[in-house]
């Protein structure tokens, strides 16, 4: 029986779970039963404060967490393996175990033991599986990364289109768009998503496995059926409770099949329970600069090379100081925008920013001290939130005042701008629901409503009462004995407790006939030397005190349904709220960031230009000091009558950062950034094409040349004039000549054909010759300066051409043995002057490796020359016969002698 088995239609073979049951125990019978409807699960079965795993779930769930695998009793036979992780641990051991592709279904007790006692002995607590838990159906903060998305995307197919739809369950972002199998890729390396849910049909489609690339990972596949776009129009309109969508958008029938494959899959691993989803909106194609996979990794927009995050352009870009922020900045940046007007209302907003620094300040600190209100809702829609969850809602409306007063009465200089009002507009007035939760919660909060008292004392007189029952049982029964002590005038009157009466009334003997006979006191018992009597009054007391726990945490219980109740009842305006929040965080971050840096506001327009004066990279210049030697700005001007740029140069002399700085000021402007330039005119690029760097993909058998082209490729069949394109070093790896002339008819295609803007770098020189035919082609290269034998790069891009690459002076930088150096340098005067023309055999028989029959020059001149003054002087060294001073008047000596030569 396999727990690790990837989903498969439930036509596959599976276990035979009718022979497993035979002779299976009440507790085992139940066990198969539960995985029978869940094969492709781990099953995290709850017995008791554990979650236990057992058969090839707990052989796969201990590998992957390292944990004691045991084997407990047997079946069929067989020793029963078993594994288990504590209940209140759960999270952490969860975590790993979807980071390993693992499905998790999570089996609670449904029922109380004493519950199942009384159905018989053998009777087995009842237990259903309460959620499955997948990469993308996370929402415990524990499992995911405040500063990001995780998002579940599922990909459909519906009259010979695509439509790619994907939701953040943990917020409720819920989106929508038609892709083709070109930008297929382009779209999910966008999203990044956490998992992707893919049909039978088009997992079995050569085609689509070959767009779907990498993310065939992350993929889930289900049945066709479940993406059938009919099903899928009718599951959107019962979720938002309409009669039709149109008033959401034109949905094709692809992305309703895929938004619909969604809101089943949700409802599937929630065992019908949803988070709470916004509007679906529909993305329109042209509305977004158009980033391919390969372009998104060259130039490290959100993870470097390596996959980290650090010392990526998000990296540098994020001073947000809240999770909402920082994931809205990070969507921003992977798709800015095309339309000049909506790039110009974000940047109105963070230009309001950076003049009024107070109302920045001021906003910033009011804003680190407001919670994640998306996850909290969608928990506690999900029927999954805590005390915590009502308290960060309450927090966080709790500052909207403060953030009105940070914005607007600080006297900036300029009134707001639409933006900035839109948002203060949306925060809304939640003055009584904060003053609800404010009165209702604790100061103290668990993490689990199950745990009790969160509710603050005051807000509900009866559960004050039963808290008083359970917590100062002993002070009301000291006042109930004080209180009949004094009514019956009995000093020594006593209530007691034991197991077999409960709690009774105790007096001694001589007292006993005072009590015979009271009204309200009642016979219980009479020994030597004492008689105990009951009350209707302390028998109430007694059956509310054992029950007054119980009682208190189910009123409790009730307490929080209520108040998310009514949070849930207000979910949309809170959304919103939440929403304004994150946009006024990323405008006043990059504010923030564009006064610390001095980044200046960039002109977005319709135009074909792109204009560029003292442009920097900014992921290189974070790493470097202010002030002299710091990094070196370079100006980039591309027009329609100059919109190719051959720039050749040295390795080492930047012109890769050169080209990458130029792509990632077109990212930052289009996303509503300023950018790290004294000016910046961009005519919007609808395209982004990247070609930088070598690496191979061995996984599809490709070589670096391979890679390589394949992406060359693209760029030459789609980009248009309104695309950049930045390429370099293009047509190495094979033949000289052959890369060569690739480069060289590339150059020609992106000038003739494509007609865009572009960045090409070579070190074939030859292709310099170009711009005397092709019109917009200018010829430019980074500045070199030679002194004294070595060569000083400049790291500046000025008109003309190279000479000569500085190949073997970067190898000498690099390292190379001297006798290496010194060959290549010798073999590259003779290749260069010609010496050699037909005949390379003759400098191949020059090499040492080919003429180890008889000795090198070099070897030559040494024994010719017999050992150098400084070996005479070692030889005649004794250490062993030196003082310390000695020894150190010695290697003076020697080094003086070093020095004459």
């Amino acid at each position: 029986m396999s727990a690790t088995a990837p989903e498969t239609d439930s036509r596959d073979a599976g276990p035979d779970y009718d022979a497993l049951l035979d002779g299976a125990s009440p507790m085992l019978a139940q066990f198969f039963q539960v995985k029978r409807e869940h094969p492709d699960c781990l099953l995290f079965y709850r017995m008791g404060d554990f979650y236990e795993l057992f058969f090839d779930d707990a052989v796969a769930a201990a590998r992957a967490l390292d944990i004691t695998l045991t084997r407990r009793g047997q079946h069929q036979g067989e020793p029963i393996p078993m594994c288990g992780v504590p209940h209140h641990a759960a999270e952490s051991y969860l975590a790993r175990l979807i980071r390993q592709g693992h499905r998790v279904a999570v089996c609670e007790q449904t029922e109380d033991p004493a519950e199942a006692k009384k159905r018989g002995g053998k009777s087995v607590v009842r237990r259903a599986v309460v959620r499955i838990v997948t990469p993308g159906t996370l929402t415990e903060d524990s499992l995911l990364d405040a500063r990001r998305h995780n998002y579940l995307a599922a990909l459909a197919e519906a009259g010979g289109g695509l439509g790619l739809a994907w939701v953040d369950m943990s917020t409720g972002d819920f989106q929508a768009q038609p892709v083709d199998g070109r930008g297929l890729e382009a779209a999910l390396a966008r999203l990044a998503p956490a998992e992707l849910l893919v049909s039978e049909r088009l997992d079995q489609d050569p085609a689509a496995r070959a767009a779907l690339g990498e993310w065939r990972a992350v993929a889930s596949v289900l049945p066709g059926s479940r993406f059938d776009s009919e099903n899928g129009r009718r599951r959107l309109e019962a979720l938002y409770g309409v009669a039709a969508l149109d008033g959401f958008g034109a949905f094709g029938r692809a992305e309703l099949g895929a938004a619909g494959a969604l809101v089943d899959y949700l409802e599937l691993t929630q065992k019908g329970r949803l988070p709470r989803l916004a509007a679906l909106r529909r993305w329109s194609p042209g509305g977004l600069m158009e980033i391919d996979a390969a372009t998104r990794r060259n130039l490290e927009l959100t993870r470097t090379l390596a996959g980290e995050r650090r010392g990526s352009l998000l990296a540098v870009l994020d001073r947000t100081v809240t999770g909402a922020g920082a994931r809205l900045l990070a969507a921003r940046l992977a798709a800015p925008l095309t339309d000049p007007a909506a790039i110009d209302r974000r940047l109105d907003a963070v230009q309001f920013f950076v003049t009024s620094s107070r109302a920045r300040n001021d906003l910033r600190e009011t804003l680190r001290r407001i919670p994640d209100v998306d996850r909290a809702l969608s928990r506690l829609a999900l029927e999954r939130g805590g005390p915590r969850d009502l308290a960060a809602i309450r927090d966080a409306l709790l500052e909207v005042p403060a953030v009105r007063s940070a914005v607007a009465g600080t006297g900036p200089l300029e009134p707001p701008p639409p933006a900035v009002v839109e948002a203060l507009d949306e925060l809304g007035g939640h003055d009584a629901l904060v003053g609800t939760l404010g009165r209702a919660l604790a100061e103290e909060l668990p993490l689990l409503a199950r745990d009790g008292g969160f509710v603050a004392a005051g807000y509900e007189p009866e559960l004050d009462r039963l808290k008083a029952l359970r917590d100062e049982s002993r002070r009301m029964i000291a006042a109930l004995q004080a209180r009949y002590a004094g009514d019956t005038g009995i000093a020594s009157l006593k209530v007691k407790h034991n197991n077999v009466l409960g709690y009774f009334v105790e007096v001694t003997a001589t007292h006993a006939d005072k009590l015979m006979g009271r009204d309200g006191f009642i016979h219980r018992q009479t020994m030597a030397n004492a008689v105990r009597f009951t009350t209707v009054e302390l028998g109430e007391l007694e059956r509310e005190v054992s029950t007054a726990a119980d009682k208190a945490l189910a009123l409790e219980q009730e307490v929080f349904r209520a108040l998310a109740a009514q949070v849930l009842e207000r979910a949309g305006p809170i959304g919103l709220a939440a929403a304004a929040l994150a946009r006024l965080d990323v405008a006043a971050a990059l504010a923030e960031l564009a006064a610390a840096r001095d980044w200046c506001r960039p002109a977005v327009d319709d135009g074909l230009e792109f204009e560029v004066v003292a442009g920097r990279h900014p992921v290189v210049e974070a790493t470097l000091p202010e002030g002299p030697g710091g990094f070196v700005a370079n100006d980039c001007r591309l027009g329609p009558d100059d919109r190719v740029w051959l720039v050749t140069g040295p390795n080492m002399a930047g012109k890769s950062t050169f080209l990458r700085q130029n792509a990632l000021i077109a990212v930052l402007a289009q996303t509503g950034s300023y950018v790290p330039a004294a000016s910046a005119r961009i005519g919007v690029v609808d395209r982004l094409f990247s070609r930088v760097g070598a690496a191979d993909d061995l996984a599809r058998g490709r070589s670096t040349f391979m890679v390589e082209m394949v992406e060359t490729a693209a760029i030459l069949n789609q980009a248009g004039p309104r695309a950049l394109v930045i390429l370099d070093e293009i047509g190495r790896g094979t033949a000289t000549f052959d890369g060569l002339s690739i480069a060289w008819a590339t150059v020609e295609s992106l000038h003739e054909s494509n007609r865009c803007r572009a960045l090409f770098a070579t070190h074939y020189h030859e292709l310099t010759a170009l711009a005397e035919r092709l019109a917009a082609l200018s010829c430019h290269t980074m500045a070199v300066k030679e002194w004294k034998g070595d060569v000083v790069f400049l790291h500046e891009v000025v008109a003309g051409a190279a000479d000569r690459s500085y190949g073997i002076h970067v190898a000498k930088l690099a390292g190379l043995p001297a006798a290496v150096v010194a060959r290549a340098e010798e073999v590259l005067h003779r290749l260069e002057s010609g010496e050699q023309g037909a005949a390379p055999r003759d400098l191949m028989e020059d090499l040492p490796l080919f003429s180890a029959a008889r000795p090198t020059s070099m070897t030559v001149s040494v024994a010719e020359a017999g050992p150098s003054p400084v070996e005479e002087a070692l030889a005649g060294l004794n250490p062993d016969e030196l003082t310390p001073r000695q020894a150190l008047e010695a290697l003076y000596a020697l080094k003086a002698r070093l020095a004459d030569g």
